[in-house]
């Protein structure tokens, strides 16, 4: 059932001119006479002419694992057991500790044994990191592993654990160990802003590993890790992403234990993800927006894929259930706003979710009333289903953010309509919010593990600016992705077409520019992330606002727009959503 009556108007895909919604405009007369004729001028509207969806609703019902049921859960649960025993065998070795808290984290398990973990990398810092006499004189490959996977738990190590790194290496009589290098450049993109140590050690490990990749036998596994962290370092992956290129990279070589819980695991949760799919296909369907607002883009699976990338854990169904429908809305009034509305219909949209009455809405034009209910109802239900299920009233929470994401979407609307070319620091001030990352995360506030008023709004507080950086490198990741078909239509300059205008340069320059705003971006989220690493209740929500960056560079990769293409998108839902990894033959 639609949320909305269905004999409502239903207009055709991609009209320019649509006869049910007319301006008037007088026309004058020859005749003397008191009376004024009106006559109607269609509205010429702009189509996008957006890809249909690759994925019908009869085929993601379909869809089925056979990893369910309580024997794959008795395997994981004996599987873990094996996997607790090995941790205290590789305690008297710090490297080799190291490296297995790393592959745990990297095979996408670590959420099973973070008590261990975390009983390790404390005795490892107070053992090896704690002071600088410590780790004076310490194994290369020690200090970077080290230094990268206890910063990012938010443990104080300095930049100048590497102040004399350069020089050692320089040094080095014979070969240069590759493995350290490789590890010397992941952990620098943990820098924070004005780590002027660490910007050297990412310079010189990326030139000495492009200079020496090509020396490297192609079939080995580290010619793959060397080529995988020149294409994009550790810390920018989706960890989901991460965790299925490195079970099949190394599926032959780790502990098989260790592999075997991994896949296990990979295909177990990967089987919630379908569930999770199909409620949300189910819940699509019923809204109807596929056929009455046809003028949008149909990415329900591609909104649910983004969920998996900002909490890929088991227990975050409900989580991807709401941020699928959130994420739904977005797409769809995103469109309305960019591409299909006039100027005076998305003024009075935006009139209307500020006041968010329902009984107003007769002011809209019909296609609107459709959107408008639909995306009403929606966050209502959100709303009440938060307040029955933990007694916490969120909706003017999420009323706010709405509306400042459609305040956002009416300050672009207008810069089309004038024609308007703003600078790149006003384009990003409004972009942050535009791009709707604000919007999803506020949602967030409300899904992780957080249950009191006290801990939500000390989150809010807290995590406001980690927020706008991911906000940032969503806002520039998509720019370098969606850039030239949204001019080609002749949407609004955007980042790229900003710097531009404002300085002179070249569109390449400008790329580069951007680039380096992205890196500049990281580094003041790390920093952030950082500052809130002792408020544990944080962490979740921390993880998904920094994976919500992480996923503007996966979708984005190499200026596609994996979002808006569905045939970009296609084999990253498969390997992710769809195909599980096959196990290893005993």
């Amino acid at each position: 059932m639609c949320f909305f009556p269905c004999s409502i108007i239903h207009h055709k895909n991609h009209v320019n001119a649509t006869k049910g919604f007319n301006d008037f405009k007088p026309l004058s007369s020859s005749k003397s006479t008191s009376m004024v004729v009106y006559a109607a001028e269609p509205i010429v509207r702009r189509s996008a002419n957006y890809e249909p969806s690759l994925w019908s609703f009869d085929h993601i019902q379909s869809l089925s694992s056979k990893y369910t049921g309580e024997d794959y859960k008795a395997r994981v649960y004996s599987l873990k057991k094996a996997v607790k025993m090995m941790i205290p065998k590789v305690v008297p070795n710090p490297l080799n500790c190291l490296e297995l808290v790393d592959n745990l984290q990297r095979l996408g398990v670590s959420y099973h044994f973070e008590e261990e973990i975390n009983h390790v990398l404390d005795m490892i810092y107070g053992n090896y990191f704690e002071t600088r006499e410590q780790w004076n004189g310490m194994d290369m490959n020690l200090k970077a592993l080290g230094f990268r996977l206890l910063r990012k738990r938010g443990y104080h190590v300095p930049q100048e654990i590497f102040g004399d790194v350069k020089h050692k290496i320089e040094n080095v009589q014979g070969d240069i160990d590759v493995v350290g290098m490789l590890n010397l450049y992941e952990a620098s993109y943990l820098s924070f802003e004005n780590e002027i140590i660490l910007d050297g050690v990412r310079d010189f490990t990326a030139k000495f590993l492009k200079e020496n990749v090509d020396k490297i036998d192609r079939k080995s596994h580290l010619w793959s890790l060397v080529s995988h962290a020149l294409e994009l370092p550790l810390h920018w992956r989706v960890p989901r992403v991460e965790a299925k290129w490195f079970i099949e990279t190394y599926k032959e070589t780790i502990n098989p234990t260790l592999m075997d819980l991994a896949i296990l695991d990979f295909n177990m949760v990967q089987a919630i993800y379908l569930q999770d799919l199909k409620y949300s296909s189910r819940w699509w369907r019923n809204t109807c927006w596929d056929k009455k607002l046809s003028f949008c883009r149909d990415r329900l699976v591609e909104n649910f894929l983004w969920t998996v990338g900002v909490n890929y854990l088991p227990k975050f169904s409900l989580g991807r259930k709401t941020l699928t429908k959130v994420n739904a809305i977005i797409t769809t009034i995103d469109d309305v706003y960019d591409v299909y509305g006039t100027l005076n219909e998305l003024q009075k949209f935006t009139d209307v979710t500020i006041r968010w009455n329902i009984n107003e809405i007769e002011e809209l034009p019909d296609y609107m009333k459709i959107c408008f209910l639909g995306f009403h109802n929606t966050i209502n239900e959100i709303a009440y289903d938060n307040l029955t299920n933990t007694g916490l009233h969120i909706l003017p929470y999420l009323k706010n953010a709405w509306t400042d994401l459609c305040k956002s979407y009416l300050v672009e609307a207008k810069w089309y309509q004038s024609g308007h070319t703003p600078t790149l620091q006003e384009y990003l001030d409004n972009g942050y919010i535009s791009i709707s990352a604000p919007a999803i995360l506020m949602h967030c506030n409300f899904l992780t593990s957080m249950t009191s008023t006290q801990e939500i709004l000390q989150c809010m507080e807290r995590t406001d600016n980690i927020v706008r950086y991911s906000s940032l490198l969503l806002r520039l990741a998509d720019d370098l992705g969606t850039s030239s078909d949204e001019i080609a239509r002749g949407d609004n300059p955007k980042s790229i077409q900003c710097y531009m205008n404002e300085s002179g340069a070249t569109e390449d320059e400008a790329r580069s520019y951007i680039q380096s705003l992205i890196i500049k971006t990281w580094k003041k989220l790390n920093k952030e992330v950082a500052s809130v690493a002792p408020y544990q209740h944080l962490q979740e929500f921390v993880d998904c606002a920094t994976n919500l960056g992480r996923m503007a560079q996966f979708m984005y990769d190499e200026g596609d727009d994996g979002h808006g293409r569905p045939t970009i998108s296609k084999s990253r839902i498969l390997s992710l959503l769809l195909n599980p990894i096959q196990e290893l033959q005993n």
